[in-house]
């Protein structure tokens, strides 16, 4: 099943596409795509509601404006270095557990809005990650049970403002939370169709030149793991997102470095989930 959110951002509505590509308003069964959707069962709940009321839902124009294909989440937790071959070109030792940072939720948007560069920003940078979504509350959970807790998958692009991130001391939080840095979208794929999320090509272009691709092969610290970890420090709730890391090819790592500049055009996607593209102002 895939959900997306559409409207006008903080208006969005909920709707699934069919599997005829048709896209279905779900309002009738839910308000949104939020933590009481997901703790109180709403994915399986929804998927047994539109066997008999897909039909009755009116039709979404795919013209529409995408929204963050699921409402504010309590967090958002990012992983870095979860790649060997990034790792390798920031020059940076292979981590021995997981790097953990988080984003703001304000800086969560649609999956083609425009992204703003900030204030003073001169070295803004992409990085399109695999992102995951909670579907229920998890608190000390082992390896072996942690995928149960996963609802689904979605693309994030993870921009960072590398001066902000890591030239004016503290923690990296405040490069990665600028308003827009979190496109997310287009939609939540459910974990039952993505067979091997530990096999999935990701692909980013800039101004249409390829610049990353990558596999989630390459993960260091793979999907069971990263939400056992967490599990361990925090407790993860029904709709948080964990965004798993980027592969090589990001624009602090070109000789010389590559950042983002007004009137850039980014576009990425991840294998089974969808494409996204944004308009650098």
């Amino acid at each position: 099943m895939r959900l997306l959110r559409y409207g006008k951002p903080g208006l969005e509505r909920p709707a699934v596409i069919l599997r005829n590509g048709v896209r279905r308003d779900v309002s009738a069964f839910t308000n949104d795509f939020d933590e009481a959707f997901f703790a109180n069962d709403g994915l399986e709940k929804l998927a047994k509601w539109l066997k008999s009321h897909a039909n009755e839902c009116p039709e979404v124009a795919p013209s529409v404006r995408l929204g963050p294909c699921v409402a504010r989440p309590s967090k958002l937790v990012c992983i870095g270095l979860n790649y060997r071959k990034h790792a390798e070109e920031c020059g940076m030792d292979i981590p021995t557990e997981p790097i953990i940072f988080l984003k703001a939720t304000s800086a969560i948007c649609g999956p083609n809005d425009a992204v703003e560069l900030p204030r003073g920003s001169e070295k803004a940078d992409w990085e399109v990650e695999l992102a995951l979504v909670i579907g229920r509350r998890a608190k000390y959970v082992s390896q072996e049970d942690a995928m149960d807790y996963v609802a689904g998958y979605a693309v994030h692009n993870d921009y960072s403002e590398r001066a902000f991130q890591l030239e004016r001391g503290g923690q990296w939080v405040k490069g990665k939370s600028a308003d827009t840095f979190a496109p997310l979208g287009p939609y939540l794929v459910t974990k039952e169709d993505i067979p091997d999320p530990h096999d999935l090509r990701l692909w980013l272009r800039l101004n249409g030149s390829l610049v990353q691709e990558g596999n989630t092969k390459d993960f260091i610290f793979d999907i069971p793991h990263l939400v056992s970890y967490l599990s361990q420090y925090m407790t993860l709730l029904p709709g948080d997102v964990i965004s798993t890391g980027t592969p090589a090819g990001v624009g602090s790592s070109f000789d010389p470095p590559r950042y983002l500049k007004t009137n850039d055009v980014i576009e990425c996607g991840i294998e089974g989930l969808g494409n996204a593209m944004q308009l650098v102002v």
